[in-house]
């Protein structure tokens, strides 16, 4: 369980540690549990996610089913004005 392990990394630092988790997942681990709001960190790593919003489960998927979801959209980018 990792609870926003990029937090003060830079982009490229982000990117390393993304690289060694990878490792360490497909080496050591059956899973891992991140909550994380580098959102590239996320989907360069992540097979599946759940997407939470205020405390509520907002929905699960693979990173390209949660990128395109309307949901995700509004609540992590706001409403598109008419």
């Amino acid at each position: 369980m990792l609870d926003e392990p990029a937090a003060g990394l830079n982009s490229n630092e982000a990117l390393v540690f993304g690289e060694i988790l990878k490792r360490l997942r497909q080496t050591q681990v059956q899973s891992i549990v991140i909550v994380e709001h580098n959102m590239g960190l996320v989907m360069g790593l992540c097979d599946r996610l759940v997407v939470m919003n205020f405390g509520q489960k907002l929905t699960e998927g693979t990173p390209m089913q949660v990128q395109g979801n309307p949901q995700v959209i509004e609540a992590y980018l706001g409403k598109a004005r008419a």
